[in-house]
C-alpha cells in the first residue's frame, strides 16, 4: 500500500460537506484573531520575561521577543497560505496529507496530539497553582493534597477547570469563542493597565548596559545537554549577542498556539480572508505587547534581581504596590483559563479530522445534532487532560511541548514549497511573499531553535513518534479511507457504528 498516497484539496472540502461531519461556520475574522490572542497570551508574558531577562538576555530580552516574533511570523506566513487554500480542520495535519502523503500526515496529527495535549495539562497544573494564589490573598488556604503540592494525591482545581471548559467547548463554538472574548478582554485590559502603571516606576540606569557583556552559559551534560552542545561541543553564551538569541529560542515558546486559529478554518464564515488575519493579527498584536511589557519590567526592576518565577508581580510588589501585583495575578488566571481551552479545541479539530479520514475511529468525529461540535472527541480530549493534570507531574516533559510545535512549522513550510509545484492551478486566497524563500527561511528558523532543546526530549520525541509509527500500521493504514478509494472501509469485530458508537456485531440497545 503506498504510504505516500495524498489526499486531494478537492476531496478535503467535499468532505467538509458531509451531513454527519459538518462543522457549523459561525467565526468571523475578529473571532480568530481573539482566539489566537486568547492562546498566545498566557505564561509567556507574566513567567518567560522574567527567566530570559534574568539568565540570558538582560534588558535586551525585548530584542528576543522580536527575534522569537520574526520567526513565528515566518511559519505564520505559511499557516495563512495553506488554511486559505485548504479551509478544513486539522491544520498541519490536514496541510500535510494534501502536500506530503498520508504517512507524513500521521506523523504530524500524531505530534500535534502530543503538542496540545501535553500543553493543555502543563497550562491546567499552572492555573491551579495561580488560583490557589488568589484565594490565599483572600484568606482560603487549600490543602495541598487537593492541589497538587508535596504528598498531593490529586490537583483538584486543574482538573476541575479542565471539565468545565469541555463542556464549553461541547456546547458550541460560538459560545466558546464568546467566552474566550470576554476572558481576553479581561487580561488584555490586565496588560495593558500594567504597561501604564510601570511606566511610572521606571528608573533608566535599570537600562544599562542595555546588553550586557557576554559570559559562559552553564551547560548539562549527557541527555541534560542540548543538542547543540552535543553536536557542536560548546553550550551557547548567555548576554552578549548570543544570549539575545538564545533567549529568542527561549521566549519562542511563548508565542506558540497561533497556529491553533488554522484548526478553526472550517469553522469560519470566510476563511480564505479571515484566517490569515486571524493569524498574522494575533501574532502582530501579542508581539507588541511581548516588547511593552519586557521593557517595562526591566525598567522598573535590575534584570539581575528579577524573580523568574512571578517577575511581573514581584516587581510591583518591589515597588510597594501589592494592589497591582494582585490585579496580575487575576489578569494570569484569565490567561491561562483561555489557553486551556483553545488548546482543547486544537487537539478537538485535529483529532476530528484524523476520524473522518479514518486514521482514528470514525464514530469519533461525529458532529452533535444540535451543538454542531465533535462532541464524542471533545469529551475523550477533556477527561484526558484532566487526568493528566490531576496526578501526573509534567515539569520534565513541558519541553516536548516545543519540539512538537517547532516541528510542525517545519513540516507546514516545506508542504508550502511543494504544493506550489504540484498544485500551481489551486486557488490561494493568501500566498507567501516572495515564492519560496520564505518558507525555507521558516524552516531554518525553526531547526535552529531546535537545538537548542535537549538530548532528552529528542529521546522522547522519537520514542513518541515510534509509537506513533506502530499504530499507524496496526490501524491507520488499513482503515484509511484512502486505502478504500474514498469510500467508507467494512467494520472491524466489535468496531463502534458511526451513527449510534455501539459494535456492529449487536444491534443497539431500545
Amino acid at each position: 500500500m503506498n504510504l505516500l498516497r495524498k489526499k486531494s484539496v478537492e476531496q478535503s472540502m467535499r468532505d467538509t460537506e458531509q451531513p454527519e461531519h459538518r462543522l457549523r461556520k459561525d467565526l468571523s475574522g475578529l473571532d480568530l484573531t481573539v482566539f489566537g490572542i486568547g492562546v498566545i497570551i498566557g505564561t509567556g508574558i507574566f513567567v518567560l520575561t522574567g527567566v530570559a531577562a534574568n539568565q540570558t538576555a538582560g534588558p535586551a530580552v525585548a530584542l528576543s521577543f522580536v527575534v522569537a516574533g520574526i520567526a513565528c511570523a515566518l511559519a505564520a506566513l505559511c499557516y495563512a497560505e495553506f488554511a486559505s487554500t485548504v479551509p478544513v480542520a486539522g491544520s498541519a495535519y490536514t496541510y500535510s496529507y494534501a502536500a506530503l502523503g498520508e504517512l507524513i500526515a500521521w506523523i504530524i496529527g500524531w505530534d500535534l496530539i502530543l503538542e496540545f495535549v501535553l500543553a493543555a495539562a502543563v497550562v491546567a497544573v499552572g492555573w491551579s497553582q495561580y488560583f490557589a494564589v488568589l484565594l490565599e490573598t483572600l484568606g482560603v488556604t487549600l490543602p495541598p493534597a487537593i492541589t497538587g503540592g508535596e504528598g498531593g494525591a490529586f490537583n483538584l482545581p486543574a482538573a476541575l477547570i479542565v471539565l468545565i471548559l469541555t463542556a464549553v467547548l461541547v456546547a458550541g463554538i460560538k459560545i466558546s469563542s464568546r467566552l474566550n472574548a470576554v476572558v481576553v478582554t479581561i487580561k488584555v485590559a490586565v496588560v495593558l493597565f500594567v504597561i501604564v502603571a510601570g511606566l511610572f516606576f521606571v528608573k533608566r540606569d535599570n537600562y544599562t548596559p542595555f546588553v550586557p557583556p557576554a559570559e559562559p552559559a552553564s551547560g548539562g551534560s549527557g541527555a541534560d545537554a542540548t543538542l547543540l552542545e552535543a553536536v557542536f561541543g560548546q553550550a551557547p553564551a548567555n548576554f552578549g549577542i548570543s544570549g539575545i538569541f538564545a533567549a529568542g529560542a527561549l521566549v519562542f515558546f511563548a508565542f506558540i498556539g497561533f497556529d491553533i486559529v488554522a484548526t478553526a478554518a472550517e469553522e469560519t464564515r470566510v476563511p480564505h480572508r479571515d484566517v490569515p488575519r486571524g493569524i498574522l493579527g494575533s501574532l502582530a498584536i501579542c508581539t507588541t505587547l511581548y516588547v511593552a511589557v519586557s521593557l517595562v519590567v526591566v525598567g522598573m526592576q535590575n534584570y539581575a534581581e528579577l524573580d523568574t518565577e512571578a517577575p511581573l508581580a514581584a516587581a510591583f510588589q518591589a515597588v510597594g504596590q501589592p494592589f497591582i501585583a494582585n490585579l496580575i495575578t487575576v489578569g494570569a488566571l484569565a490567561g491561562l483559563t483561555t489557553v486551556v481551552m483553545i488548546l482543547m479545541l486544537g487537539q478537538s479539530r485535529v483529532a476530528f479530522a484524523m476520524s473522518r479520514d479514518g486514521l482514528l475511529p470514525r464514530w469519533l468525529g461525529r458532529v452533535h445534532p444540535r451543538f454542531g461540535t465533535p462532541h464524542r472527541i471533545t469529551i475523550i480530549v477533556g477527561v484526558v487532560v484532566a487526568v493528566l493534570a490531576g496526578f501526573i507531574p509534567l515539569e520534565e516533559l513541558a519541553e516536548l511541548v516545543n519540539i512538537g510545535t517547532l516541528f510542525a512549522f517545519v513540516l507546514v513550510a516545506a508542504a508550502v514549497i511543494l504544493l506550489r509545484r504540484t498544485r500551481p492551478d489551486l486557488p490561494r486566497g493568501f500566498r507567501v511573499p516572495w515564492g519560496p524563500v520564505i518558507p525555507t527561511l521558516a524552516i531554518v528558523a525553526c531547526a535552529v531553535l531546535m537545538l537548542f532543546l535537549t538530548v532528552e526530549t529528542w529521546l522522547r520525541f522519537f520514542a513518541w513518534m515510534a509509537v506513533g509509527i506502530v499504530v499507524y500500521f496496526l490501524y491507520g493504514r488499513r482503515r484509511s479511507r484512502l486505502a478504500h478509494d474514498g469510500q467508507e472501509p467494512p467494520p472491524m469485530p466489535g468496531q463502534p457504528d458511526l451513527d449510534t458508537g455501539f459494535g456492529s456485531s449487536s444491534p443497539p440497545p431500545r
